[in-house]
């Protein structure tokens, strides 16, 4: 399959699998490549082998957790300035600045709000 070089290619990184096949579908449809990792080494084998524009990372995940899988991902120099979004099901107050001090570059909330999290999309494309 020839690749888009402009296509905006974004990293998923979810264990849940309906939350994963929603976002994946929802990426596709906007005309985005997305991959998707079911954990934190899925994640950085991902990265190792591919450089995506934008990381969009659960954080409750088997394992490591998603701040550190995304320490981890940062620390390579082309992950450097990277847009990497915390994409959870914390939503308690305090918790979006938390995740941000954390250095996400971005915060959605699950469950998804599918039109917010497309018009959230529109502004990391290529």
């Amino acid at each position: 399959m020839e690749e888009n070089k402009n296509m905006t290619k974004v990293l998923v990184v979810e264990d849940n699998p309906f939350n994963m096949e929603l976002v994946l579908e929802i990426l596709d449809g906007m005309g985005f490549g997305a991959t998707g990792a079911v954990n934190g080494a899925e994640a950085i084998k991902n990265v190792e082998k591919d450089v995506y524009d934008l990381v969009l990372m659960d954080i409750e995940l088997p394992g490591m957790d998603g701040v550190a899988i995304s320490k981890i991902i940062r620390s390579r120099p082309q992950y450097k300035n990277v847009p990497m979004i915390a994409l959870t099901a914390y939503a308690m107050k305090g918790d979006k600045e938390r995740f941000l001090a954390a250095g996400f570059d971005d915060y959605i909330s699950k469950p998804l709000d599918v039109p917010d999290f497309m018009k959230r999309m529109e502004k990391y494309r290529k």
